[in-house]
C-alpha cells in the first residue's frame, strides 16, 4: 500500500510518500480502508520529534474509512461497517489498523470525509465547552483563531450552550468566516491589542474562560483577559510552548485557573468516546454543527498540507485523501 512516512523527524519534507507492507488486523484490531485522514497540529508535533515516537512511522491520528478485516476478539464491529476515529497513529495511508476501543461507528447521514475532519477537533471543542470549562448560558468566552478548524467549532459549541463568543482572527476574510459561524464580537489582532479590547467588550469584567490552541503569542493576553477567578484552557501550542510562568500571576490575575487538558484524557472508556462522537454526529444529522473542510489533499501532498497548517494559511480542517 502507499502511506506517508517519516523517517527522520524534521519539517515537511520529512513527510515521504513510500510503498510499504500491507498491515493486519491484530487482536482486538479493525483493519480500515481509509477514506480520509484529517490533519492536526499533534502531527506537526510528531513529525518534528516535539513528541517522539520511533521512526520510521506514518503520522496520522485521525481519520475514517470502512472495515475490511477484524482481529481476533473483536466485537463491536465487523466487516463493511464505516468507522472514524481520533487517537490512533497511522492514519496518512490508504489502510491502517485501528484499535477496537478507539474507534466509533459513522452514522447514516455523515458522509466519511465529514466524520475524518469532525473526531478530534469536534471532540476537543466538546471536552472544552462541556467539561475542562462547562459553558453556562451568558458567560463570555474568547476562542483564539476563531476561524481555523477548532475555532469554527468552538464558536458554534459556546453558541449552542448560551454563551457570547469573542473570537480573535488576523484578516476580514476569516472576521467573515467567525461572524457565519457564530461569533458575537471580532478583534483583529493584527491591528487591535486583545486584552485591552477584551476589556471594552466586557465592560472591565474579562471574559469567563479562554480557549487558546496557540499557546507562546497568546499566553500573555489571555491571562489578561479572563474576569476573576477565570479559567484559560491552553488546549494546543500552534506557536511554540508557553515558558515557565510565575504562579503568582494566577494570584494577582484574580485567583486564575489554568489547564492543560488533552483530549486522551477526556476519552478513557468506550462510554465517554461514545458519548462524545455521538453528539457531534448528531449535530452534523441535524445540520446544527457545520464541519468546514478548507482543504483536500492527495497523500503525495501531505508535506504542502504541513506547511499550509503552520504557515496560518487556511481556514477549516484539512484532509488527506488517499
Amino acid at each position: 500500500m502507499r502511506a506517508v512516512q517519516v523517517q527522520t523527524p524534521g519539517g515537511p519534507e520529512a513527510l515521504v510518500l513510500a510503498e510499504v507492507a500491507d498491515p493486519e488486523a491484530g487482536p482486538g484490531e479493525l483493519l480500515v480502508r481509509v477514506a480520509a485522514a484529517g490533519v492536526n497540529y499533534i502531527d506537526t508535533y510528531h513529525r518534528t520529534g516535539a513528541y517522539p515516537i520511533p521512526t520510521p512511522f506514518v503520522p496520522g491520528m485521525e481519520g475514517a474509512g470502512e472495515v475490511i478485516a477484524v482481529g481476533s476478539g473483536v466485537s463491536r464491529f465487523k466487516v463493511g461497517d464505516r468507522v472514524a476515529w481520533a487517537s490512533a497513529i497511522g492514519s496518512y495511508a490508504e489502510l491502517t489498523r485501528v484499535p477496537e476501543n478507539l474507534a466509533v461507528a459513522v452514522p447514516d447521514g455523515v458522509e466519511l470525509d465529514v466524520a475524518a475532519g469532525a473526531m478530534l477537533q469536534g471532540m476537543t471543542a466538546h471536552y472544552l465547552t462541556r467539561s475542562t470549562y462547562p459553558v453556562q448560558e451568558g458567560d463570555t468566552v474568547l476562542v483564539h483563531a476563531a476561524a481555523g478548524g477548532m475555532g469554527l467549532l468552538l464558536t458554534q459549541q459556546v453558541k449552542a450552550l448560551g454563551g457570547r463568543v469573542i473570537g480573535t482572527v488576523s484578516n476580514a476574510e476569516k472576521e467573515k468566516l467567525a461572524r457565519e459561524a457564530g461569533a458575537d464580537e471580532i478583534i483583529r489582532y493584527t491591528e487591535t491589542a486583545v486584552a485591552p479590547e477584551v476589556r471594552r467588550l466586557t465592560d472591565g469584567q474579562g471574559v469567563n474562560v479562554v480557549y487558546d490552541g496557540v499557546g507562546k503569542d497568546t499566553f500573555d493576553a489571555s491571562l489578561d483577559s479572563l474576569r476573576i477567578r477565570g479559567t484559560l484552557a491552553l488546549y494546543g501550542a500552534a506557536s511554540g510552548p508557553v515558558p515557565p510562568v510565575d504562579l503568582q500571576r494566577l494570584n494577582s490575575g484574580g485567583s486564575l485557573f489554568v489547564t492543560r487538558p488533552t483530549l486522551a484524557h477526556h476519552t478513557l472508556t468506550v462510554d465517554e468516546l461514545s458519548w462524545r462522537s455521538g453528539e457531534i454526529f448528531a449535530g452534523i444529522q441535524s445540520g446544527k454543527l457545520n464541519i468546514r473542510i478548507s482543504g483536500r489533499y492527495p497523500l503525495a501532498d501531505a508535506a504542502r498540507s504541513h506547511e499550509d497548517l503552520q504557515g496560518r494559511r487556511t481556514t477549516g480542517k484539512l484532509l488527506l485523501i488517499p
